[in-house]
């Protein structure tokens, strides 16, 4: 299932706060990256969160950087994600192949 613009925009807050997981993230970044209007919504949205309080606070602020920043670290939560649930059905498998050989040997087939 995919995210429309009006579901995506209102998950940016979640996103810019690290709320979302799993599939929901993904449909989010996939849509972000698909639609040029919900990027910039993305962008003025971070700005007015981030970038304002940093700079009334003296430091610098790179609205490009710390989109890349925001984006790579929410596509890197989902590869260790994706490595995670393949590991988990590895171990399912070789679980379920180790009962089907304690069984054959158990009842001799």
């Amino acid at each position: 299932m995919s995210m429309n613009c009006k579901e995506t925009e209102k998950k940016i807050p979640y996103f810019l706060q690290d709320e979302l997981g799993g599939s929901e993230l993904e449909e989010f970044l996939e849509h972000v990256e698909n639609c040029v209007e919900c990027k910039e919504e993305l962008t003025i949205q971070l700005l007015v969160t981030e970038g304002l309080e940093r700079l009334e606070q003296g430091g610098n602020f790179n609205l490009q950087d710390e989109l890349f920043i925001k984006l790579g670290g929410a596509l890197h939560r989902i590869r260790v994600r994706r490595m995670l649930l393949y590991t988990l059905f590895c171990l399912e498998a070789a679980v379920a192949a180790a009962i089907i050989i304690a069984l054959c040997i158990v009842f001799r087939f």
